[in-house]
């Protein structure tokens, strides 16, 4: 004999407040992460134009190093000296062997700095560093 309950039973369904709230979450993250990376490219640097010139890509542990239209290097918000900047990167470099480098030279300053800069990121270790650029308008 089949006895039957008048007590109705709910269907299953997905509760979205935890969802809602792992969602929040990640996107509060992930637009800290950015902010945070996008700093030392947000410098008043006037990058030289290029024909080859293709956009920006944030490799995990690059160093940033900028140098101002006053010769002034900047790394990280600090500005640094030649001998820093070496130290600094050879650290880096025996920590990571494939590290990654990008010279932001401003396109004011005279050539011979950023040669000197990327020297000595080859000095230091640096199998290429990249010399950032725009492309043409």
């Amino acid at each position: 004999m089949i006895i039957r309950s008048n007590v109705e039973e709910e269907s299953p369904r997905i509760e979205l407040t935890p969802i809602i709230d792992m969602v929040f979450l990640l996107l509060i993250f992930f637009l800290v992460a950015t902010t945070f990376q996008q700093t030392e490219r947000e410098l008043s640097i006037a990058l030289p134009d290029s024909e080859a010139a293709g956009p920006i890509t944030m490799q995990l542990r690059e160093i940033v190093v900028n140098v101002t239209s006053e010769g002034a290097i900047i790394v990280g918000g600090n500005t640094v000296g030649l001998d820093d900047l070496r130290a600094m990167i050879t650290e880096a470099v025996e920590a990571n062997p494939e590290q990654k480098v990008s010279v932001r030279g401003d396109r004011d300053v005279p050539y011979g700095t950023v040669a000197r800069v990327l020297d000595v990121c080859k000095g230091a270790g640096v199998d290429a560093p990249f010399l950032d650029t725009v492309p043409f308008d």
